[in-house]
């Protein structure tokens, strides 16, 4: 599952839960209580019983910046998916629908699971995204259906993974 990193301070996972503890405090992750109901003026995500929900927006919410949309403004993503490989240039197209119906299903229940950009080259694909678990996800729905070589990559200092597919 994990190889020798060539990103220093990178280190290989071979958990076989598939299940990242987090070892420092995310920086994005906000710290003290919200005031209840408050919402994101960007995506409308609802601040509501200690978590970030899709709900309707009350009237007269506070307002303040989810993290995804935090971390979306600052182009500071918390996980990195690269895939390539012969196979993903014949089938580039099933596993990008995969990819987006996949973040699509995550950000229904969890509004802070988000992709924040995809950039496709003539032999590669990097999907940035707003949550290591989401990253992990999606390398791991990947995996399932197409089979190939994953790797994981978890910066603990800067809570930052790394995923690789290939095939």
């Amino acid at each position: 599952m994990g190889t020798k990193s060539t990103h220093p301070g990178f280190h290989p996972i071979n958990r076989r839960d598939g299940i990242f503890q987090e070892q420092i405090h995310d920086a994005y992750k906000i710290t003290g209580k919200l005031p209840e109901p408050t919402v994101c003026p960007q995506c409308s995500a609802v601040f509501h019983k200690g978590r970030w929900q899709w709900l309707g927006a009350p009237a007269n919410a506070h307002e303040h910046n989810c993290p995804a949309c935090q971390r979306i403004h600052d182009r500071y993503p918390a996980g990195f998916l690269t895939l390539h490989g012969n196979f993903l240039q014949e089938h580039r197209d099933e596993i990008m629908h995969l990819v987006q119906h996949f973040e699509k299903k995550e950000k229904t229940e969890h509004p802070l699971k988000r992709i924040m950009a995809t950039e496709e080259k003539q032999d590669e694909v990097l999907i940035t995204t707003t949550d290591i678990h989401l990253a992990r996800g999606i390398g791991e729905a990947i995996h399932e259906a197409y089979q190939g070589a994953l790797e994981f990559h978890y910066n603990p200092a800067e809570n930052l993974l790394r995923v690789h597919w290939s095939r």
